[in-house]
């Protein structure tokens, strides 16, 4: 009842998952990513422990393929789940059961992997990987958001629209972008207008946050408002 894309942005390294659905708060279940190793997408009649149990198996090195065959192995409901998986390696796996509701299916492209069920037809996965491709000029949150746009304009979940989520993840374990829109008339114009306001500050901001390499991360505040203030006048002049 959802679509999904999990791609690697290869300028950035970033992992990104985008989707969207006519069920509440899709982004609570759907999407999950391990910082630069990969990412998995749960839907349909959406198992939880595919995500739980699966970026473990991720974290373990084990290629999707194989975590795709050991979830769904001891899983008597997989006929009727859908998940994909894509890892650093751009290597992919993905499994639509054969009770998932028509129009179901999975797609892969360099870099991407989408996969939907209860759709309009299969137009929708195919303009999504269009427009991924085509808007390889986008930054990330921007060219995921765009595909799935192209999709929803191709019909979408045939049902409607009410959710949808935005989930991106650099090196570190904590997202880069974390944006879920659970009750909406538009949800993914709602996540666009979100992602635009992450520009404001938070984008800016995330540079002075804890990492491995710096676990304190920046704590005077002068200098973290001076440096949102330049990093938001770089990114104005940068689209001068």
């Amino acid at each position: 009842m959802t679509w999904s894309i999990i791609a690697r942005d290869p300028a950035t390294g970033q992992f990104g998952i985008a989707v969207a659905t006519k069920f509440f708060a899709v982004g609570a279940r759907v999407p999950h990513i391990v910082a630069g190793i990969g990412g998995i997408a749960t839907q349909a009649l959406v198992n939880p422990y595919y995500g739980i149990d699966g970026v473990k198996l991720l974290r373990e090195g084990r290629e999707p393929d194989d975590i795709l065959k050991t979830l769904i192995a001891t899983d008597d409901g997989r006929e009727s789940r859908q998940l994909h998986i894509m890892d650093a390696k751009g290597r992919i796996a993905a499994h639509t059961g054969r009770d998932c509701v028509d129009w179901c299916g999975h797609i892969q492209g360099d870099g991407f992997s989408i996969a939907g069920n209860m759709l309009a037809g299969a137009a929708v996965l195919d303009d999504t990987a269009k427009a991924y491709v085509a808007n390889a000029g986008l930054p990330f949150p921007r060219r995921l958001i765009a595909a799935m746009h192209a999709g929803e304009a191709a019909g979408g979940d045939k049902r409607g629209k009410q959710s949808a989520a935005l989930l991106i993840h650099g090196e570190e374990e904590w997202s880069e972008l974390n944006l879920r829109v659970d009750d909406h008339t538009d949800p993914l114009r709602e996540l666009e207008r979100l992602e635009e306001v992450s520009r404001e500050r938070w984008v800016h901001f995330r540079a002075f946050m804890p990492t491995r390499r710096n676990p304190a991360g920046i704590t005077d505040r002068a200098t973290i408002d001076a440096g949102i203030e330049a990093s938001i006048k770089a990114a104005a002049a940068g689209k001068a």
